[in-house]
């Protein structure tokens, strides 16, 4: 006979209120709000590298500017140098795995979790893994739903429900969104609304950024 964990993975219709599951979930958020304490510096930011250690499971080199929120933690594979924004929401019944040097806006929420439409089962669960690629942004206030993936490098914008799978090297945006263009030369040289990346330009700001070290 399956275990609820087992189902869980496999993406049947499960309940979260049995075999462990709420240890489980109450063990995270005591860890969750642990972390949601910590500062960024000092003997702080050396407890928040401890904690997310806890809550991943494993050693990982990412960013995560509080207050973060999830359910588990230990479904969440991030890469190296991802940064999460504040009030981020990873609802990770389901695995979501994140390539590296992504970025999250503000307020993005990466859901893994559904119900049954029908209301005399709409207590049960299933999930579906979201996959997020590498150096892919995920603008501010972006809502990801179960069983998509987004390819490598592409942008998705401010405010979308992603509901299907995201192509590599794309802008996108919308509710639902959609690939609207591809990343080209031309976004080499601007960074807003026809303003130019300027070389000389760049090199004042890593010479202030080398004051600044």
């Amino acid at each position: 006979m399956e275990t609820m964990h087992e189902r869980m993975k496999s993406g049947k219709l499960f309940s979260d209120e049995c075999e462990g599951l709420p240890k489980e979930r109450k063990d995270a958020k005591r860890r969750m709000r642990a972390y949601n304490k910590t500062s960024g510096a000092g003997l702080g930011l050396i407890r928040r590298f401890k904690l997310m250690k806890q809550i991943f499971g494993q050693r990982t080199f990412a960013w995560i500017e509080p207050p973060f929120y999830f359910c588990y933690g230990r479904h969440i594979k991030m890469g190296s140098y991802v940064y999460v924004n504040v009030n981020c929401s990873f609802i990770d019944d389901g695995e979501i795995e994140i390539g590296d040097m992504t970025e999250f806006g503000p307020n993005v929420s990466v859901i893994t979790v559904g119900h049954p439409l029908d209301p005399e089962h709409r207590s049960l669960m299933y999930t579906e893994k979201v996959t997020i690629g590498k150096n892919v942004w995920v603008g501010a206030g972006v809502t990801i739903l179960p069983g998509v993936t987004i390819g490598d490098n592409s942008v998705i914008g401010a405010g979308s429900v992603v509901t299907k799978d995201i192509p590599a090297n794309v802008v996108a945006y919308g509710s639902p969104c959609k690939a609207i263009r591809p990343l080209s030369e031309e976004d080499k040289k601007v960074y807003r609304h026809g303003k130019k990346i300027d070389e000389d330009d760049l090199a004042s700001l890593h010479a202030l950024e080398g004051k600044k070290r």
